[in-house]
């Protein structure tokens, strides 16, 4: 089905907060998902690097993944997915687009302007926000700020990346971590205590650890040198059992503090709702929180780690097969280079995805 085509004329401002109001909260009232459709199974890696389907599946959870063909970009994947979040929220215009990346089509300008304008948005303010795989959830809180704020009434939060272009080809405990989607949702202004509404929010990060989870090559950094940077450099590298164990820890912490904010206990979780990083991680995080495995929702198998579009994916492909329905309570953690981590709450709105 082709989705409506948002009119190019710029919203109007919904102009500031007037002093002394309430601020606004932000409410989800639409989501939307795509995935490139090029699948990449474990057998086909296993044919041509030193892995096997059995050790994949077993250290990751993860039996397929979804890459993009030459020249799709990060912004093709945001675009898809945006038109599919605006279409499930009946198509009403949007006043700002945030989009999470690390993969953006090019180090100048960002990427979000781009898909506003070929999402018909006008001249609506669009900007990209860069926390690896806790991007959306920090996408979440800026839009819920804006909001807030006063300075749109609907944004359009995106997730999206195309990571299948940062890793070595020929590294196995990357390679076949990875695949490439977006997810996206569309907020609106509304009422703190209505289905849909977002908060409280936890966010953190540590840029001690920033050697655990980086791209070596490309930024002010490595070019300042004047030296050309050896090959592996432009690649993804993380170190896996220390990013594990710091995933983990702060996973859990985020959790229990936005519970803790929101003065929820673990057992009035229905659906949690993790970065799809690992299979052993979720378990983790899931048994230090005390949540029950049918809590957990599960989407990493079919897509392997999409980074900032992990979280809106999973929660698409739950809404969309029922595993989370409305009215639930949802709990959304996530963590990433940065390092960084995040959290957030929501009581899930009668709200179809388009997929």
């Amino acid at each position: 089905m082709k989705p409506p085509t948002p009119s190019r004329a710029t919203a109007p401002s919904a102009g500031p907060v007037p002093l002394g109001a309430s601020p606004a909260a932000a409410v989800v009232c639409g989501i939307g998902a795509w995935v490139p459709p090029r699948v990449v199974t474990n057998a086909e890696l296993a044919r041509r690097l030193d892995t096997s389907d059995d050790w994949i599946r077993t250290r990751t959870g993860i039996r397929r993944r979804h890459v993009v063909a030459p020249g799709v970009s990060t912004g093709d994947l945001a675009l898809q997915a945006g038109r599919r979040a605006l279409e499930s929220a009946g198509g009403a215009p949007v006043e700002a687009v945030v989009l999470a990346t690390t993969t953006p089509d090019r180090p100048c300008p960002a990427t979000a302007p781009e898909v506003a304008s070929r999402l018909g948005l006008g001249g609506v303010p669009a900007f990209d926000v860069a926390a690896v795989c806790t991007g959306f959830v920090y996408a979440l809180a800026t839009a819920s700020g804006l909001i807030a704020a006063g300075l749109a009434r609907r944004v359009l939060v995106i997730g999206a990346d195309a990571f299948s272009t940062i890793v070595d080809p020929h590294d196995r405990t990357t390679t076949a971590i990875f695949g490439d989607g977006a997810g996206a949702v569309v907020l609106r202004s509304g009422d703190p205590a209505e289905p849909g509404a977002l908060g409280p929010f936890d966010l953190g990060s540590d840029g001690g650890l920033a050697d655990l989870i980086t791209v070596e090559a490309g930024g002010s950094r490595q070019r300042s040198t004047g030296r050309t940077a050896p090959a592996p450099d432009h690649y993804f590298r993380m170190d896996g059992k220390s990013v594990f164990r710091q995933a983990v820890l702060r996973m859990t912490e985020s959790a229990q503090r936005v519970l803790d904010r929101a003065g929820l206990r673990i057992d009035e979780v229905d659906r949690f709702v993790g970065h799809q990083a690992n299979a052993r991680l979720l378990d983790a995080v899931a048994a230090r929180l005390g949540l029950l495995p049918e809590h957990v929702v599960r989407h990493i198998d079919r897509v392997g780690n999409t980074a900032a579009a992990s979280v809106p994916l999973a929660l698409a492909d739950a809404a969309h097969r029922g595993v989370v329905r409305p009215g639930h309570r949802v709990l959304l953690t996530a963590f990433g280079g940065g390092l960084t981590w995040g959290s957030a709450v929501l009581r899930w709105p009668d709200c179809r995805p388009v997929l």
